[in-house]
């Protein structure tokens, strides 16, 4: 009885945190909150000299440099995760496993260094010229205007690789865990591997590939060095993913230490809070989705 009240005080503690962290960042963030109402979520206009304030270009560049992120790690990490699990030889697959695992331990910061060392001048020229003049993609609203380095792009590919390695590790302990008799049963019955993989390995292993996928997207959301150094810190919402942009989180980083009035303060505590509520909202809608999914699978079983 006791060590049931013990263990149910500490699966308490976490919502009570949560619950903490949440209050004391609205608290702080209310003042401009209730002065600008929803245009502070809508407003492009970000000038703490005049004391107006408007989150929606980081908003925007949060969305999209994840979204970039996610598009881009997801297929390569889940790729990767069965390349180790089904195919690579027994003497590859701890080095390449520890050397996906090793991405993640890079401070964000070396990662920001890298970026604008190397990844931004191989943008500059000559990837973003390619995409934009030898595709043909220069006529979309996408891939238009001058080739700056810092950028959007820049900050989702950052934000990709940073984000890998969380997606293929949890990937790949999901489909380690999958039952070997069900990979022999599919074998057995004809089907090649790769059917075995796709019909029975996959279905099996979808839950924990969707629990990476949405760990590695909350990284994203949040993550601040590496995305501050690459993506230009332009608080302008732009179409191009060639243009420098602005996070919720870069913005906070930025301007924190210079916030000399209680107004500014506020302001980008009211923009830390709409991060954490973005990032519930985000975890609480792959939530449901992995729900549906697994009752749907539970209803046609």
């Amino acid at each position: 009885m006791i060590y049931r009240g013990v263990v149910a005080f500490f699966a308490l503690c976490v919502p009570l945190l949560v619950g903490l962290v949440a209050w004391e960042i609205a608290r702080a963030g209310w003042p401009a909150l209730h002065r600008f109402g929803f245009s502070f979520l809508t407003s492009s206009e970000w000038n703490p000299v005049k004391r107006i304030f408007g989150a929606a270009p980081a908003i925007y560049g949060t969305l999209v440099s994840s979204a970039i992120a996610l598009t881009l790690a997801a297929p390569l990490a889940i790729g990767v995760s069965l390349w180790l699990s089904e195919f690579s030889p027994r003497a590859l697959r701890q080095p390449v496993a520890f050397l996906v695992d090793l991405l993640a331990a890079i401070p964000s910061v070396v990662y920001g260094l890298w970026g604008i060392f190397v990844l931004l001048p191989v943008l500059r020229d000559p990837v973003m010229p390619f995409l934009r003049d030898r595709l043909g993609l220069g006529h979309t609203p996408f891939f238009a205007g001058p080739a700056y380095g810092p950028s959007l792009l820049a900050a989702g590919l950052i934000l990709a690789i940073m984000i890998l390695p969380y997606i293929a590790s949890v990937s790949r302990e999901v489909l380690l865990a999958v039952p070997r008799s069900q990979r022999e049963a599919a074998l057995a019955l004809g089907a090649t591997r790769w059917e075995a993989i796709w019909h029975i390995v996959l279905p099996h292993a979808r839950t924990g590939i969707a629990g990476g996928v949405i760990l590695g997207l909350g990284r994203a959301l949040g993550e601040t060095m590496a995305v501050t150094m690459v993506i230009g810190n332009r608080p302008e919402i732009s179409a191009s993913l060639l243009a420098p942009g602005y996070t919720m989180a870069s913005l906070i980083a930025n301007e924190f230490s210079e916030a000399s009035s209680d107004a500014h303060l506020s302001a980008l505590m009211a923009v830390g809070f709409t991060l954490f509520v973005i990032t519930i909202l985000v975890n609480a809608v792959a939530r449901w989705l992995v729900w549906r999914v697994e009752r749907g699978a539970q209803g046609h079983a």
